[in-house]
């Protein structure tokens, strides 16, 4: 997306800390000579979405959501920050820079959607228009609410902007059940003031993706608690209430005739293809164009995942063709943990066509692979661009898929039909069969679990996945190795940059 005005709106502590306190401080949003006309509220929108493009956010989505699992690990001189999450390190937590990235964007992002939601409704634009961008700046603060709730707990709560120094002081929620709340009454009001995508909009969200995510929200806190993960075993809900609206949230992308763009890719590869952002399980995904002029704008996120061969272009079959597409070989930061590359059901085409073994010349001569050994791990090819352009790639993170929202019913619901419709169209698509009909409530849900695991991986899931099922503790063998308990592990702490500074905290 392109940004025409930039309003200056940052909302951590941390990022006041060096400010003159005698003169006005510099990172607050100036209003001025903005908000005058459509274009300005669209600009103002689009750069809420630019906050999450930032490579120190985006980056942070795989070592919170996969690299700290036993499915992913990082090379063996990866920073300091992320060996630290991969290896559990929780006395290091509060000083970690990955974390403490990830906590700031996510501010950043929440105090441009406020100064939208303060704004936008006062202006004179037409209603529809002026709908849709309250409705994506619900639906981002919604967003990075829930992404903090997941990982820091109960959070400092900004429902305005932050406009003065003072402003920057607010406590943290006083609870789960208040921390929670917000979130789904923000994902609610933007699914009551956006509309359904007539076509798909790369970068930015509709009411599909705000019920998508309203059902993930209520499918986290269910799960959390029925399986008694500390603090949210306490929460005030009902936990069959809660599975019950993430089913009809869910339902209302999966199984909805008004909801007419977003549906299963019938063709894997093609949910992985870069020239197919607006693919039809792309709900939600960054905006991110080899075009762009810095990174941010354009992606090195293949980089991340691929391994270093020879500094050259190489070649990958496609699927079980004999067809090879190129792409630069890149970082290796990435890695693919054997134990997962083992856990596949023979015949997985996620496990066969996904994750690489070798590498080829342009002639279909094998030039690398794990069996001579010059390739040091199998490698993820979701993100890869054939098109790339020096290190400039449109590789984008996928936010939220079909299929995850697709999963995100099957779960919730339990062994209804329609839940084990949704189930085997994916297990099919990877080319093996259909699930064990007759399942009970509980082996069905678990028979979910691992499904998530093989179609979501490396897309920022399973840490999350975890979690809520009270098992960080028991299956991620750092933690088991140091003995930490689910009590560790439930919540990160607020990064020492923040807490320091805000004396509520």
């Amino acid at each position: 997306m392109k940004i025409k005005h930039l309003i200056l709106a940052f909302g951590g502590a941390s990022l006041l800390a060096a400010c003159n306190l005698d003169e006005y401080p510099y990172g607050f949003y100036s209003e001025d000579n903005f908000y005058k006309t459509e274009a300005d509220a669209e600009s103002a929108v689009n750069y809420i979405y630019d906050a999450i493009n930032y490579i120190e956010y985006s980056r942070s989505i795989v070592f919170l959501g996969d690299m700290n699992t036993d499915d992913m690990e990082p090379k063996g001189d990866a920073a300091a920050a992320n060996k630290e999450l991969d290896g559990w390190k929780i006395n290091n937590f509060r000083t970690n820079t990955t974390l403490g990235n990830f906590y700031k964007y996510s501010y950043i992002t929440i105090n441009r959607a406020n100064a939208v939601i303060k704004k936008v409704p006062g202006m004179n634009i037409d209603e529809g228009r002026r709908n849709r961008f309250l409705g994506e700046a619900y639906f981002m603060r919604a967003y990075s609410y829930f992404n903090l709730a997941r990982n820091f707990g109960c959070v400092p709560v900004h429902t305005t902007p932050v406009e003065t120094l003072e402003d920057t002081a607010v406590p943290a929620a006083e609870s789960l059940d208040a921390m929670w709340k917000l979130v789904i009454e923000d994902f609610k009001t933007a699914g009551t003031l956006l509309p359904f995508f007539a076509a798909p909009e790369t970068g930015r969200a509709d009411r599909a993706a705000a019920y998508g995510m309203l059902a993930k929200a209520y499918l986290y806190i269910a799960s959390a608690k029925e399986h008694g993960v500390p603090q949210y075993a306490i929460m005030s809900h009902d936990v069959d209430e809660y599975y019950a609206e993430a089913v009809k949230y869910a339902g209302l992308v999966v199984d909805n005739p008004e909801q007419t763009v977003f549906r299963f890719d019938d063709n894997l590869l093609d949910i992985y293809d870069v020239e197919r952002p607006t693919g039809p399980e792309h709900i939600f995904i960054m905006s991110m164009d080899r075009t762009g002029e810095s990174e941010g704008q354009y992606s090195k996120i293949s980089k991340m995942y691929l391994p270093y061969v020879s500094g050259a272009t190489i070649y990958l079959k496609q699927g079980d063709s004999d067809q090879m597409v190129p792409t630069h070989d890149g970082w290796g930061e990435y890695r693919t943990a054997l134990s997962f590359y083992d856990a596949f059901a023979s015949g997985d085409r996620r496990h066969d066509w996904l994750i690489v073994d070798k590498v080829y010349d342009a002639a279909g001569n094998v030039v690398a692979s794990t069996a001579d050994g010059k390739l040091n791990y199998p490698f993820c090819r979701k993100f890869i661009d054939p098109n790339f352009s020096g290190d400039k790639t449109s590789t984008r993170p996928y936010l939220l898929r079909y299929s995850d929202v697709a999963l995100t019913y099957a779960e919730a619901a339990g062994p209804t039909v329609k839940a084990y419709e949704l189930v085997n169209f994916i297990r099919n698509r990877a080319g093996l069969g259909d699930l064990e009909p007759g399942l009970d409530k509980e082996t069905f849900r678990e028979r979910v679990m691992d499904e998530r695991r093989f179609e979501l991986a490396f897309e920022g899931n399973r840490c999350y996945d975890l979690r809520r099922w009270n098992r960080l503790h028991t299956d991620i063998a750092e933690a088991k190795g140091q003995g930490l308990s689910a009590e560790q592990m439930v919540f990160y702490p607020i990064p020492s940059v923040e807490s320091d500074l805000n004396p509520n905290l």
